[in-house]
């Protein structure tokens, strides 16, 4: 399948569902091959499936980011295939419980911040030296507006998002002068996904827009030229 990303790579994180499925697959009809990685197999199998039917190619590396080791192996695996990573979608992340500050669980929280923060750092660390090899590498992350904007109930997501925006935006600060290497967030705005039902479970789906759209957006930052440390919402 020929595209702005043929013979590219891209990684992309929580792939098995939502806005992460669909960013594989939009980003596998720009030609790249797309690894796509998330905890549940079933998912991304279906994913790889939909991928090679339209005449894509994907690999698929079922693992839990927060598990020891996982990331260094991952990265290794790929490494020992690939000598450049060309693109990174960041769109692992875990919700928690909507909770009054003074309410949040410590040990819940802990489990957000590791998912949301700690293992999107290993991440960035494991595959810094394949990024530095591409001819243009973008690391996309997806976060959310109360990382911005504070919102009551939503401290511990909120505050995970915030850490991860200040962690990617000071990683593309620190390559831009040195490497091609850029960095972007997206904002997805109101999306059709578990996590959105999750937290909205009296909304109907239907009103929102469905993850494609913030997929095309993704695939369109990976295949074009951005300033360091890029920001923008969907819709």
């Amino acid at each position: 399948m020929a595209g702005a990303l043929d013979g590219r790579l891209a990684l992309v994180t929580g792939a098995s569902r939502g806005i992460g499925a669909a960013t594989a697959i939009a980003l596998a009809a720009e030609g790249a091959h797309v690894v796509l990685t998330a905890r549940t197999p079933k998912g991304l199998e279906e994913v790889e499936e939909t991928i090679f039917a339209a005449g894509g190619s994907a690999t698929i590396a079922p693992l839990d980011l927060t598990e020891n080791e996982s990331i260094g192996r991952l990265a290794a695996a790929i490494g020992e295939r690939w000598r450049a990573l060309d693109v990174m979608v960041l769109n692992a992340a875990m919700l928690g419980s909507l909770a009054a500050v003074p309410a949040i669980d410590p040990k819940e929280l802990a489990r957000v911040l590791t998912l949301n923060v700690s293992a999107q750092a290993a991440l960035i660390s494991a595959f810094d030296p394949m990024l530095r090899r591409a001819r243009a590498a973008r690391v996309i992350g997806v976060t959310s507006s109360v990382g911005r904007n504070p919102r009551a109930y939503w401290g511990a997501y909120g505050a995970s998002k915030a850490a991860f925006e200040t962690l990617l935006g000071a990683y593309g600060d620190e390559t831009a002068e040195i490497s091609a290497i850029r960095t972007a967030i997206v904002d997805p705005g109101a999306t059709r996904t578990q996590m959105r039902a999750k937290a909205y479970p009296g909304e109907d789906p239907a009103s929102v827009k469905a993850p494609d759209i913030v997929a095309a957006r993704i695939a369109a930052l990976a295949t074009q030229g951005f300033e360091a440390g890029h920001f923008e919402r969907v819709g």
